[in-house]
């Protein structure tokens, strides 16, 4: 593999990672040595340095990360502040009260009570931290089951989840049970 091939290689690597790597890492990653993996990371720097690029190459001690360059930061910050701060939608407020009111859950129990697929309003409220993989099912093909987060009391101002008004059904229960044990109605 010749350099422009090894800097190209380390940069799929870097951003297939979505994080930062350890140089060590690249190094098992490649079967090349740390030197010949340093010399390539400094190519790749250059390269993107000199091409017109909006990403960069960032050194952080023994780890190496691809980030957007500063220049471009407000552009970027706009973007995820637009796609942070979108509304709910009417379906994204209803798989969250599933959630909320029947955690954990799958994914196809919250599609049973929706009776829709609910693939994408449900990477949404993840993306925007509402809702969290806590675990999965001791059933065949392990599927994942979902809850609410810290996020979701903030953003609710809930201390805990046994804060959640009552479903108007369990309203009714309770009623009809009051009303039952002599307790008059409201």
């Amino acid at each position: 593999m010749n350099s422009t091939d090894t800097a190209a290689a380390l940069e799929a690597l870097i951003f297939a990672s979505g994080d930062s790597v350890e140089t060590l890492r690249l190094c098992e990653a490649t079967g090349l040595s740390e030197e010949e993996v340093l010399s390539s990371l400094e190519t790749l720097r250059a390269r993107l340095e000199k091409k017109e690029s909006g990403i960069t190459l960032f050194r952080l001690g023994t780890r190496w990360q691809l980030a957007s360059k500063k220049e471009y930061a407000s552009e970027v910050r706009a973007l995820l502040d637009k796609k942070r701060n979108t509304p709910l939608s009417q379906a994204a407020f209803e798989v969250l009260a599933v959630v909320a009111y029947n955690q954990p859950v799958t994914k196809s129990y919250i599609e049973q009570v929706r009776g829709v697929d609910c693939s994408g309003v449900i990477q949404a409220l993840t993306q925007k931290e509402l809702i969290e993989e806590c675990g999965r099912m001791d059933l065949p093909g392990r599927p994942i089951l979902y809850g609410t987060t810290d996020n979701f009391l903030r953003c609710f101002g809930l201390s805990d989840i046994s804060e959640l008004p009552p479903l108007p059904q369990a309203q009714e229960e309770q009623q009809t049970e009051n009303a039952g044990n002599g307790e008059e109605r409201e």
